[in-house]
């Protein structure tokens, strides 16, 4: 792999949101991991690992916060809906318009939540129970890891 191919590998990375990617082909191995102040690239191959250090992209990824309230207790009567899939998520259909659901609505099993844009893709997130929503722990537009919580329902 040249210096190239590795630009262009981080651009990928910087334009789909991803927080972590690596790359095999034959013996050359590129790891590249996101961070807030500096991005980790690590590249194995025949010759011995060299690590280099990269400025982060113009918009880092941001911590995630809870939106509307401090995560309740976690107990047998809450459940957490995860993201299934690494993204960016979106409270409703399109800017400006109202999100799926908000703090205190009852769901049903099957009803949307949110989006979790991942590739290009808009990937609904539904949920599995009846319920009231107790907290979104997400931002709109922030990016969501495999298996991050971003609801608790109680369910009914």
């Amino acid at each position: 792999m040249n210096i190239s191919e590795i630009k262009e590998l981080i651009q990928t990375l910087v334009d789909s949101g991803v927080a972590e990617l690596e790359v095999q082909r034959g013996e050359n191995r590129v790891r590249i991991v996101r961070g807030g102040i500096q991005q980790e690239i690590i590249v194995a191959g025949s010759a011995p690992t060299v690590a280099l250090a990269a400025p982060a992209a113009s918009n880092p990824v941001a911590h995630v916060a809870p939106a509307h309230a401090a995560p309740p207790v976690e107990d047998e009567k809450t459940l957490a809906v995860k993201s299934p899939i690494v993204g960016t998520f979106y409270a409703s259909a399109s800017p400006g318009s109202a999100p799926f659901v908000s703090v205190g609505d009852v769901v049903k099993p099957g009803q949307v939540l949110c989006i979790v844009e991942s590739m290009k893709l808009m990937n609904e997130i539904e949920c599995e129970v009846s319920g009231t929503i107790i907290a979104r722990l997400v931002e709109n537009g922030a990016p969501v890891e495999y298996g991050a919580t971003l609801f608790t329902v109680r369910p009914h």
